[in-house]
């Protein structure tokens, strides 16, 4: 399991510390975020959430793949979801009306990559490698369970110890 774990930590690494980086640190990035005088104080609060939110779930995706014990797969796969989060969250951002990858303002200094916004490019980019560790640990494990029986009328039921199913 060594690719699929090497590929969700490089995403956990990168989900814990890009959106600090890009609304808060990095001076022409931030310019357009936490530190834009355009933005009123609320719009500042819901992007200071997303920050801490983004980086409690990268390290949630960093402790559930780096951990070892009982089930790592499980693990893996749990990791794999959690870090999935801020991705598609980005990306389902864009079908409410009226919200844009970037403001006017910023058009001249903004980054696309193949015609994708930089962020959106960034986050096809980390679920595509979700999407591969996923598949390579044999999915996220959300099959519909079948029963083992042979029986259509035992389906799903357990027996407890000393008691026969049905």
């Amino acid at each position: 399991m060594p690719l699929p774990r090497t590929l969700i930590i490089v995403v956990g690494l990168v989900t814990t510390v890009s959106a600090v980086l890009a609304d808060l640190v990095i001076p022409d990035l931030a310019a357009q975020h936490a530190h834009n005088p355009h933005w009123p104080p609320h719009a500042k609060f819901h992007d200071a959430q997303y920050l801490v939110m983004t980086v409690l779930l990268g390290l949630t995706g960093l402790v559930l793949a780096a951990r070892q014990g009982v089930d790592p797969r499980a693990r893996l796969r749990c990791a794999t979801v959690v870090l999935a989060t801020p991705w598609l969250g980005m990306i389902g951002a864009l079908l409410f009306p009226g919200t844009a990858t970037y403001d006017p303002e910023f058009a001249d200094q903004t980054v696309f990559v193949l015609g994708l916004h930089g962020q959106i490019f960034l986050a096809i980019v980390m679920l595509a490698l979700l999407a591969a560790a996923a598949g390579s640990l044999g999915g996220l494990g959300l099959r519909r369970v079948t029963s083992r029986a042979g029986s259509a009328g035992r389906a799903g039921r357990r027996s407890r110890p000393g008691r026969p199913a049905g």
